[in-house]
């Protein structure tokens, strides 16, 4: 007799898969009509890089990874990550000395973005992209972390020789694709204006309350409680049109599935970026604390013990 296990019938379960994009590994690859990815391919041709911006919790990372896996025809070796932050430097970014591992001294080694470009470079099939994830573009000192480079990133520049602060030369090619993202708020913003804004397209990523009553559907939140919620998110980005730090994105509640996890978002979250954003405004930091407690009373019984 023969055994037959649920992979032999086709019935299995998909491994999960770690991935930059998404806390859920099973999440499937962004669909060809996705509006986003619509845009980015529309305009690769005029922008070597996009600039996700938004506030905290709009999906700048997800769509950043989701994009970059498509663009590459999910090819990870064609995809590189990193993060920004006060301590990134061009050495980490460029090329840099490291030491040896006899200890007999240093030596010049390329680094994340040299090196990605080099790879792409002698890539026999030039329609092949390679993409950079920047995470936390408004973090860094963008001048200094690219530094030669950084005029070259231009698509009209793309091709042509940079010599490095080795005296190296490089080239940044058109297969190279850049996706960063930035919350519009961070201290630093001014200078990556400065450097980026016409060498790289802005894609606005605004808090989304059909993406999050669509979320919440799918979690099974019941549907009194599920409106309520969106109508508190609907209150607060209308207040953070006058004060854009109080701003709230959607992702805050896509793990809300009861009461219960719903107030754990503002105990552990959003009680501290709403203190933050009306800190030298007390009422209006109680109107929305009231706001928020009222999506609780008087449910139905079916919303109250779900």
């Amino acid at each position: 007799m023969r055994r037959l296990d649920a992979n032999m019938l086709g019935v299995g379960a998909t491994p999960a898969v770690r991935s930059h994009s998404s806390n859920r590994p099973d999440d499937p690859p962004l669909p060809d009509d996705h509006p986003l990815l619509l845009t980015v391919r529309g305009l690769l041709d005029r922008f070597g890089g996009f600039i996700f911006t938004g506030p905290p919790g709009t999906s700048k990372s997800y769509y950043a990874a989701k994009i970059a896996d498509r663009l590459t025809d999910g090819d990870k070796s064609r995809i590189r990550f990193t993060q920004f932050h006060q301590s990134y430097q061009y050495e980490d970014f460029m090329e840099g000395f490291v030491p040896r591992k006899d200890g007999s001294g240093f030596t010049l080694q390329a680094k994340l973005f040299l090196e990605m470009c080099r790879e792409a470079g002698e890539n026999k099939n030039r329609n092949k992209l390679f993409v950079l994830v920047i995470d936390e573009l408004s973090r860094g000192d963008s001048g200094r972390i690219f530094g030669e480079a950084l005029t070259y990133v231009e698509r009209s520049k793309r091709g042509l020789p940079v010599t490095l602060a080795s005296g190296d030369s490089m080239i940044i090619p058109d297969n190279v694709v850049i996706l960063a993202t930035m919350n519009p708020l961070d201290r630093g913003v001014d200078e990556v204006d400065a450097a980026f804004e016409r060498r790289f397209a802005k894609i606005p990523m605004d808090p989304d309350r059909d993406l999050l009553r669509e979320q919440l559907e799918r979690n099974g939140l019941p549907e009194t409680l599920r409106g309520r919620v969106v109508g508190f998110f609907d209150m607060i980005n209308g207040r953070a049109k006058a004060n854009p730090q109080a701003a709230v994105g959607h992702t805050y509640f896509f793990d809300v599935t009861d009461e219960a996890s719903l107030q754990l978002v503002w105990d552990y979250q959003l009680r501290f970026l709403i203190d933050k954003a009306m800190r030298l405004n007390a009422d209006d930091r109680a109107e929305v604390e009231a706001g928020w407690n009222r999506m609780f009373e008087g449910l139905p019984d079916d919303d109250a013990t779900s």
